[in-house]
């Protein structure tokens, strides 16, 4: 297999929302950081990611979904290989269970450090959220609850779970709080696609935020979503939390208004809807990069 395809399966262009916040969660503990347990969260954290991807592309090809349009947009509507005949399904389980697997190991080696119950407990939790994103009995994007999920998994799971790692310290509510940023910043590129997506998912009766909200007002959540991010920002150096350097994240109010401009005018035309998300994913990456240097 090519590289290029393989690479185009993983879905490489979104595993940055997992990266960031956990960097972010891991370096809030300063008093006695270990580069080991790091980097084998960090693997855990990526293959997971890497994991639900391609199983979520297999569940969406079964129910139908990702056949609705077989044309591939990158940002949304799946890899669209399994579409265009170039991969088989059982690639993606296969793959995907590969996956998981290194997930798992690097997750052990973890807890052989830090002796937790507690950890292994929320990563099961995050297995079985992840696979049932689109999986049955559960098929939580399909049910008004992939937006959540999808919140609590790349904010407060994730943020949290990389201080967890190195301090063994839960609850801890600065890291809850810092975390929310990252989880209405993914919950951004989500509701993005969703909405390219929507023609497609009503076919299917695939229930998404969309569905609630309709696509014409789609900006109006969007731009709620992405200013609730900054204002929590203002709070986290009000509280103390973060540098005044936090503060360069409003520099991406300009970005905000013109993916939501677009948002407003095209929420119909997927085209149209790409340089929405490819800004929304950007503004993800520049923001959580602006806060990992602000961390106090």
């Amino acid at each position: 297999m090519k590289i290029n395809l393989f690479l185009r399966a993983l879905r490489l262009s979104f595993v940055s929302v997992s990266i960031l916040p956990y960097i972010f969660g891991s370096l809030l503990y300063k008093d006695n950081f270990n580069l080991i347990k790091f980097i084998c969260g960090l693997i855990a954290a990526v293959t997971l990611h890497l994991s639900a991807n391609l199983i979520n592309d297999y569940y969406d090809s079964k129910s139908g979904c990702d056949w609705q349009d077989k044309k591939f947009y990158k940002f949304f509507g799946g890899s669209k290989l399994i579409q265009e005949r170039i991969l088989e399904e059982t690639f993606y389980l296969k793959t995907s269970i590969v996956f998981l697997t290194i997930s798992f190991i690097s997750m052990m080696c973890i807890y052989f450090y830090i002796k937790s119950s507690f950890l292994i407990l929320i990563y099961i939790l995050v297995i079985i959220l992840s696979w049932q994103y689109s999986q049955g009995p559960l098929k939580l994007s399909y049910r008004y609850l992939g937006e959540i999920t999808i919140f609590f998994i790349f904010g407060p799971i994730l943020v949290m779970g990389g201080y967890f790692i190195q301090s063994k310290i839960f609850p801890h509510m600065k890291s809850f709080f810092l975390s929310l940023p990252f989880g209405l910043l993914t919950l951004s590129i989500l509701f993005v696609n969703e909405l390219a997506d929507y023609p497609d998912d009503i076919k299917v009766s695939k229930n998404t935020l969309v569905n609630l909200i309709k696509d014409k007002f789609a900006f109006i959540f969007y731009f709620f979503i992405m200013l609730s991010a900054l204002l929590f920002i203002v709070l986290s150096i009000f509280l103390g939390y973060l540098k005044i350097y936090a503060l360069l994240s409003f520099v991406s109010i300009f970005l905000i208004y013109r993916a939501g401009k677009i948002i407003k005018n095209f929420y119909n035309d997927k085209n149209k809807l790409l340089l929405s998300s490819k800004i929304t994913i950007f503004l993800h990456n520049f923001i959580s990069i602006i806060l990992i240097l602000s961390i106090r």
